[in-house]
């Protein structure tokens, strides 16, 4: 976890975490454990991963994702926490979603982010400031099989993700005892999650469509200067571009 600025326990924030890979293990290594030390970079802040409400109709699973401080990434939750928990919050949102996890693969880093827009609307309506994050590594760590657009395997993922919420995608990690095998592990790859500057968000009550729109240019442009900053730290060739789709 690497952390460029402060963040005042004075303010609140919606982070958006990108990309999702298979898992976003990144984001729950570091901002649901203390594996990495989030509250000693970012003293007087309190995490709050978001993940699909359906993860909370399972029995133990439930228990278990409220443990690490998850929540519903659901206008309820996200309203009740940025408007009734005082400041010094932080709302970890990985905005591109199942459909960005389609298209993660070793290699590639593209982000699902163009119509992506509800998270900046309601950063506005709370006055909380938006928080770019990006996790060198996160799409290393399994192997994916990518079904192109058109195909029947790609089809049968797309009406999974409408109806049901996530993509099934058909991929796999390491064994348990050697990496030669294939199994549910990840790879021993190292993940990377920098934290970006924060971008301040003024309150509106009722945003426009403008206010969105020119909200969410800022922070696509602050997300691709944060990727350009630290690539070549992190492995990535300088001709590496950041695809926003």
């Amino acid at each position: 976890l690497v952390k460029t600025h402060n963040l005042l326990t004075t303010r609140n924030y919606i982070f958006g975490y990108h990309p999702h890979g298979i898992m976003g293990l990144g984001a729950f290594c570091n901002f649901s454990t203390e594996a990495t030390g989030v509250s000693q970079k970012f003293p007087g802040i309190r995490p709050y991963l978001a993940t699909l409400a359906g993860n909370f109709r399972m029995p133990i699973l439930r228990d278990y994702l409220m443990s690490g401080g998850i929540c519903p990434v659901n206008r309820d939750s996200i309203d009740y926490i940025l408007s009734k928990n005082g400041s010094g919050n932080a709302i970890i949102i990985v905005v591109g979603g199942a459909a960005e996890s389609l298209n993660c693969t070793p290699g590639k880093n593209s982000v699902t982010l163009k119509n992506r827009k509800g998270f900046v609307k309601l950063a506005l309506r709370h006055g909380a400031d938006l928080v770019p994050v990006y996790s060198f590594g996160e799409n290393e760590v399994y192997k994916q099989v990518i079904f192109e657009e058109g195909s029947w395997g790609r089809w049968v993922q797309k009406k999974f993700q409408k109806h049901i919420g996530f993509a099934p995608c058909i991929f796999h990690g390491r064994g348990l005892f050697s990496s030669n095998t294939w199994g549910l592990l990840p790879y021993s790859k190292p993940i990377t999650t920098v934290v970006g500057e924060p971008i301040t968000i003024p309150k509106i009550d009722n945003p426009s469509q403008k206010d969105v729109d020119f909200y969410h240019s800022i922070y696509v442009d602050s997300l691709i200067k944060l990727f350009d900053k630290y690539k070549s730290k992190f492995g990535l060739p300088e001709t590496e571009v950041l695809e926003v789709n």
